[in-house]
């Protein structure tokens, strides 16, 4: 064993998907700094972590949902979003053909109560005759959000509603961007759709294209009409309609809870375009869709309260349901007249929670889910504390939610870190989005919390403005820091999720996000790589410790010990943000270990999130800039020195013992658990 001063030699791990060799930072960075961090591993002085700590804020923002993690291809699949009057605006959908070729408009003849707008298609031209039609025929067709990503192999589901006074003989096809390259195509022949018919085709992909439309189109001289055209991919999420690679990439943080659906979305700027849930549940064609005025676009509320409460079920996690309490970003609901609104929210709790055969609970189970789902918290409203209705309204919701469930948990929008909340609550909302300076030194913010009374839920949190760019390693490590700060002070929070969590790149209406993705292909951000040194915190136990630095305002550090339920071993975790420019040796103290004495005989994965500059970012040409970097360490003791590159993120974990129920290799369920 080595002394307590040595540099540990460093045996280099091949990273996860990469070929090539990484150097850790404990090798060739040159340090003229020291620290000292002694960690109490003693169960006296341990307290444990709840369970709900680290989860995921989901808003529909920057088409986080409406092309992004909902997997509809079709944009403005009902034709709606161009308003309720007609004639209207059917864009993105564009027309194939000239103005002596065909005439496309809207009318209100669709079948669907809720969605009356329908598109009619004027086929001028004919296979024969003066008028011919060009080869293909003319029609509309339809770009998706920003193309549709078509794999070649791949089968998609083509559900649209179709009428004509006469017979059709319609061609559907997945074309490349420019129309000529066909990846999928068939055909709707009909005699008799003279009432609204619903027809279902399988398209199997023969090419690949990320940059694909749906057309369809007609040679035969006559008039359809077109309305509630959807496209899904068969290979979402267990069929729940979420895209897999963004769905995994959620999972892989293993969020304890994910709070939905916003944020400013919930509030809308004017309530007429707030999130309604009972406009967002039942069958797709019945969904009127509504305009997000905070982020300015359509939504057709594919992803609905349903579909959100079965994404928190699908990740193994608490739905967090942020409500509207009658509040917006101009317009109010007095509290004398917020009973109705109330109504509302009882009504989706029992939709969500309720039996099978209540009311609203029947609805859920004719969805396909006669099981309450696990909804236990709920938030009433979003940053709406200090508007002049929200107290009042509040009263009215919490009073009303506690008497018909009282187990819930409610968050209130205002601030109780630094003064007592003038009414009652079980946990209340704190928002930073600052620069990367604040966001470090807030670390301490909750040092001086009350630990009992109402928990914090620090919904939102994110380094903004020139710090951040579209998600920089600065960014990411003064999160971290402030992370590492929630997790010391976790006997007085009970949650914490950064904001936001997806982007589209070709809608950008927040920087930085934690994904950002495009229609075939994504990327994490430094951000949400930091947020992979915290997913075993849930649970965990806290292990008291102590930095003694000189000067200490750019190192902060924690110590957990987790169960990894893959190779049933205890390990203990310190994690450490040097957020100076230089770097650090740290000596590193165990104490207290007990019976839990460390594993010495296959060392300590050291995992480092660093880059060159300080302002590197992921980008899709090089999404892996900016990633953890892993190392064996091959020697370790409980007192110990590891250097700690400058501007970076650590987390050095150690085995504690070997179950003996466990059959698999102590090494490689070491290596695996990361």
């Amino acid at each position: 064993m080595e002394s307590r001063h040595s540099i540990h030699h460093v045996l280099l791990l091949v990273l996860c998907g990469l070929s090539a060799l990484c150097q850790c930072s404990a090798t060739g960075v040159e340090a003229n700094q020291t620290a000292v961090l002694l960690v109490n591993a003693s169960e006296a002085s341990a307290r444990k972590i709840p369970d709900t700590l680290f989860g995921i804020f989901f808003e529909e923002i920057n088409h986080a949902g409406a092309g992004g993690l909902w997997a509809e291809l079709v944009n403005n699949r009902g034709f709606e979003a161009g308003g309720p009057n007609v004639p209207s605006n059917i864009d993105p959908w564009s027309i194939i053909g000239g103005e002596s070729k065909v005439i496309v408009s809207t009318d209100r003849s669709s079948c669907f109560d809720r969605n009356k707008i329908s598109v009619q298609v004027q086929v001028l031209c004919d296979s024969t005759g003066a008028n011919i039609c060009p080869d293909g025929g003319v029609g509309i067709y339809n770009p998706g959000f920003w193309g549709m990503n078509i794999e070649q192999g791949k089968s998609y589901k083509l559900v649209l509603y179709v009428r004509s006074q006469e017979s059709i003989n319609v061609s559907v096809a997945l074309t490349g961007s420019n129309g000529l390259q066909k990846l999928a195509a068939a055909n709707i022949v009909a005699a008799d759709v003279s009432s609204w018919t619903k027809v279902e085709i399988l398209l199997e992909a023969t090419g690949t294209d990320p940059n694909s439309r749906l057309e369809l189109r007609s040679s035969k001289k006559g008039v359809i009409w077109f309305d509630q055209v959807s496209l899904m991919p068969t290979d979402t999420y267990k069929g729940h309609g979420f895209r897999k690679d963004l769905f995994g990439m959620l999972k892989d943080l293993k969020p304890a809870f994910i709070r939905f659906p916003g944020g400013c979305f919930v509030e809308g700027d004017w309530l007429r375009n707030a999130f309604r849930w009972k406009e967002t549940i039942g069958q797709w064609e019945e969904r009127p869709g509504h305009f997000g005025d905070v982020w300015n676009y359509w939504t057709d509320d594919g992803l609905g309260h349903f579909e959100f409460l079965q994404l928190a079920e699908d990740l193994d996690s608490l739905p967090v349901w942020v409500f509207n309490n009658g509040v917006s970003h101009h317009d109010q609901v007095d509290t004398s007249s917020i009973l109705p609104f109330v109504q509302e929210i009882l009504d989706g709790l029992e939709f969500a929670r309720g039996d099978p055969t209540s009311t609203w609970g029947s609805i859920r189970a004719k969805m396909g889910h006669p099981e309450p789902f696990d909804l236990r918290y709920v938030a009433i409203g979003n940053e709406d504390c200090g508007k002049t209705k929200y107290h009042g309204n509040y009263l009215k919701f919490y009073t009303a939610i506690k008497d018909k469930y009282p187990d819930i948990k409610i968050i209130s929008n205002c601030d109780g870190s630094m003064r007592p909340l003038d009414h009652p609550a079980d946990l209340y909302d704190f928002h930073i989005y600052s620069s990367a300076s604040s966001v470090f030194s807030n670390a301490r913010h909750f040092d001086s919390a009350p630990r009992r009374g109402p928990k914090a839920f620090v919904s939102e949190y994110a380094v903004t403005g020139n710090d951040a760019g579209k998600g920089s390693l600065l960014a990411a490590l003064a999160e971290a820091g402030f992370l590492i700060g929630v997790e010391k002070n976790s006997g007085a929070i009970e949650m914490a999720s950064y904001a936001p969590l997806f982007v589209n790149d070709n809608d950008r209406r927040w920087n930085p996000d934690a994904i950002v993705f495009t229609s075939s292909q994504m990327y994490g951000t430094p951000s949400y790589w930091m947020q992979h040194f915290f997913k075993e915190s849930n649970g965990a136990t806290l292990l008291s410790s102590a930095l003694q630095a000189n000067p200490s305002d750019s190192l902060i550090a924690s110590a957990i010990t987790w169960r990894n339920s893959l190779d049933n071993n205890d390990y203990l975790r310190i994690k450490v943000v040097n957020f100076g420019t230089t770097a650090v040796i740290i000596k590193i103290s165990l104490t207290g270990l007990g019976q839990n004495s460390l594993e010495t005989l296959f060392g300590a994965v050291m995992t480092e999130l660093t880059s060159n500059n300080v302002m590197d970012e992921n980008t899709f040409r090089e999404p892996n800039k900016v990633i953890p970097v892993k190392a064996l360490i091959e020697k370790v003791s409980d007192n110990m020195d590891v250097v700690l590159a400058p501007r970076s993120l650590n987390s050095i974990d150690f085995l504690l013992r070997k179950s003996t129920s466990s059959n698999v290799d102590t090494a490689s369920g070491l290596k695996s658990s990361f």
